[in-house]
């Protein structure tokens, strides 16, 4: 039982989880005039984070209409911007932004987890983005289970409740474990009825794997370590073998489900340092994907088990631990020669706030970002973080990036 619901093959279509198998512009400096798409489409995205309500609903417990409302407004705010897809958090925290068999509705629409809305926000964020010509796609979050660490606040048919073994409490957060066999296969089948419901254009992970290191803190995963990690030189490379698995396994199990629909990831956006490893990339950045959540960004590109990868470049240019232009650079040539599609991951939400460095006080800084980007032909396109920092616009950055690079409309790379 899970969820309170007994686990059952998908309604769309049946699988077997087994058969898964250095550009620097001074400040000030104006961006390139307006350039013509990419020949073959170009990604023009944004996110849509619903986790604690950092983007939609604005908060918890509106009406049905009014959480429509807002919705609709920030698909139509994305089409009057000539940007082409959102990305819409459906998953944020082991729940539901849809009916699911398996987990709970998620809390942030009602306030209370497991609650129903009296709506489906999945649906109609999927036929309302295509009624504009967005693309729509839906965005999960594979091992995260709650930004706190009671299991008793979930809701009471929650599986982490009904499954306390496939838990790790780590910096005030609760993660299923990934692990276990079990809990792989389990959060799989979860996404993956989203994907058999809805006419999702495609699939989308975020940073979260295993999670960041927290200081003084060890993640606890001794037990499954003991049973599975037997075969492998450490319990680093047992991890990443982990999130490998469900990489490959998620990718055949999209394909299997609903054929066509894309698989595309958005890591941190350093691999490893060069000083860690000389085919890294000319940062000092203080996290290493590679090393520090065991996802192995760069092999996911170079063997295509992955569409698209959205590296989170969240620098300005010349950032000294982690510059922008020479992160796009490398990124670039990880990409080249390979099927998997190159977009790049912009901080907006840094435009304008205090504490920032000077440059994300310049409204032109992301504009200079696409010009910098535009030298590289692997880079197909660019996702903004996020939907209420695109609608805000404080200090005109997004306007600028609009008027500089999306005079025209554009259909999203195939």
């Amino acid at each position: 039982m899970y969820g309170g619901v007994r686990m059952e093959r998908l309604s769309r279509r049946a699988f077997t989880l087994a058969a898964l198998s250095p550009l620097v512009m001074a400040p000030g400096a104006a961006a390139a005039p307006a350039r013509r798409t990419r020949a073959g489409g170009e990604m023009r995205g944004v996110w849509l984070a619903t986790v604690s309500n950092r983007d939609w609903p604005s908060r918890p417990g509106l009406t049905a209409a009014e959480q429509r409302k807002e919705l609709i407004a920030h698909l139509d705010k994305a089409a009057r911007d000539r940007l082409n897809t959102v990305i819409f958090q459906v998953r944020p925290t082991a729940d539901a932004l849809w009916p699911s068999p398996y987990e709970p509705w998620a809390e942030y629409l009602t306030g209370t987890q497991g609650r129903d809305p009296g709506w489906d926000p999945l649906d109609t964020a999927v036929q309302e983005a295509h009624a504009r010509g967005l693309e729509l796609h839906a965005w999960f979050n594979p091992y995260r289970i709650a930004n706190h660490a009671d299991p008793g606040r979930l809701a009471a048919s929650h599986p982490a409740r009904e499954h306390p073994d496939w838990v790790v409490g780590y910096g005030g957060k609760l993660y299923y474990d990934p692990g276990l066999p079990e809990v792989r296969a389990f959060v799989q089948q979860a996404m993956l009825d989203a994907v058999a419901r809805y006419p999702v254009d495609a699939v989308h992970f975020d940073d979260y794997f295993y999670p960041y290191p927290v200081a003084g803190q060890t993640f606890a995963d001794d037990d499954a370590y003991d049973r599975y990690g037997v075969d492998f030189s450490s319990r680093a490379a047992w991890r990443r073998d982990n999130v490998d698995r469900l990489v490959k396994e998620m990718a055949a199990g999209i394909q299997e489900v609903r054929p066509g629909t894309r698989f595309g990831i958005s890591p941190f956006g350093v691999w490893r340092n060069a000083a860690t490893d000389p085919l890294g990339s000319d940062t000092r950045a203080g996290v290493q994907t590679y090393d520090d959540l065991y996802a192995d960004t760069r092999t996911w590109v170079r063997e295509h088990w992955i569409d698209y990868i959205v590296p989170q470049l969240y620098w300005n240019i010349g950032f000294a631990a982690a510059d922008y232009a020479k992160l796009a650079d490398w990124w670039a040539s990880v990409a080249e020669g390979t099927a998997t599609h190159l977009y790049l991951g912009e901080a907006l939400y840094k435009a304008g706030v205090a504490g920032q460095p000077s440059a994300w006080q310049d409204p032109v800084e992301l504009s200079r970002h696409l010009t910098l980007a535009a030298r590289h032909p692997q880079v197909r396109g660019h996702v903004f973080f996020a939907a209420k920092d695109v609608a805000a616009d404080p200090i005109g950055a997004m306007s600028r990036v609009i008027a500089d690079h999306y005079g025209r409309s554009a259909k999203p790379p195939r």
